[in-house]
């Protein structure tokens, strides 16, 4: 297939954390035919805009699969959004807001792709995606989405998302905009927004509040080499400048050990880490 190979291609150029070793291979995918080709390459992996994800120092050995091309199309039309894979959450909502749309204003602020929320169906601010969702194409095809907290049946079944369609509602403009205005204003201000991460690292545990255990556990501030609990938002690790993967991981296991041992929660990663 007419598709370019990157060899030896760094991927903190694709993380939101700016660490990680090399891909063996990185190729962009223009459309399904070119996938599916893509997919018969060794160890092919899909990676969206990698704000959910970590690559050990190691880097993959296999193939590193983005999408571009069709993968990009978005659509609003009456109150239906349709987006391919790869377009950005955020773009998604933020042009169903500038329509009169409401229900999608809590992902203005997501970082990640279209494919990865709905795969691991993304919320913030009392939103997710399976308020909204109401289509997926996906390979295989699966009609049952399973959405549950951080999680769906694409993820049960390692299917990939080439598409998704969101239904919302006609809304005031501005009431709309003056929701996305107050939560990007609490976003700048609670979170870390400058320096490299992957959003809330840990998933919720039941009952508790990640960030809350971790910041009473005295860790706000705590680092291993370059990577940091931050000072504003005890839920996010850092990369304060030049963290490895492994000063990531090392920061991981250190707060999930003292907040286990501190109050018996033990802390779940919600980024996802690749480790070779």
């Amino acid at each position: 297939m007419d598709f370019k190979i990157y060899e030896n291609c760094p991927l903190s150029e694709h993380t939101t954390f700016r660490c990680g070793g090399p891909a063996d291979r990185l190729v962009v995918a223009e459309n399904k035919e070119q996938l599916l080709a893509a997919l018969e390459l060794p160890r092919p992996m899909i990676l969206g805009n990698g704000s959910n994800v970590l690559f050990s120092d190691a880097g993959y050995r296999g193939t590193v699969i983005k999408l571009g091309g069709n993968f990009l199309k978005l659509s609003v039309r009456g109150g239906v959004v349709r987006a391919g894979a790869g377009v950005l959450l955020a773009a998604a909502a933020k042009a169903a807001c500038a329509k009169g749309l409401t229900g999608f204003e809590f992902a203005t602020g997501i970082p990640g792709s279209v494919g990865g929320a709905v795969y691991m169906n993304a919320g913030a601010y009392g939103g997710t995606i399976a308020d909204v969702c109401f289509e997926v194409e996906s390979l295989p095809q699966t009609d049952t989405f399973d959405f549950s907290y951080r999680h769906s049946a694409f993820m049960e079944q390692g299917a990939i998302i080439l598409s998704a369609a969101f239904r919302l509602r006609k809304g005031d403009p501005e009431e709309i905009n003056a929701k996305v205005a107050d939560l990007t204003a609490q976003r700048k201000a609670k979170q870390p927004l400058s320096y490299p991460s992957a959003g809330s690292f840990f998933k919720r545990p039941e009952g508790y509040f990640a960030g809350k255990l971790i910041q009473d556990a005295g860790l706000k501030g705590v680092s291993v080499g370059g990577a940091q609990v931050s000072e504003l938002h005890a839920g996010f690790i850092i990369n304060k400048g030049g963290a490895s993967s492994s000063d990531v991981i090392g920061l991981m296991h250190l707060v999930q050990k003292t907040v286990f041992d501190r109050f018996g929660v033990q802390l779940v990663p919600e980024v996802r880490i690749i480790e070779e």
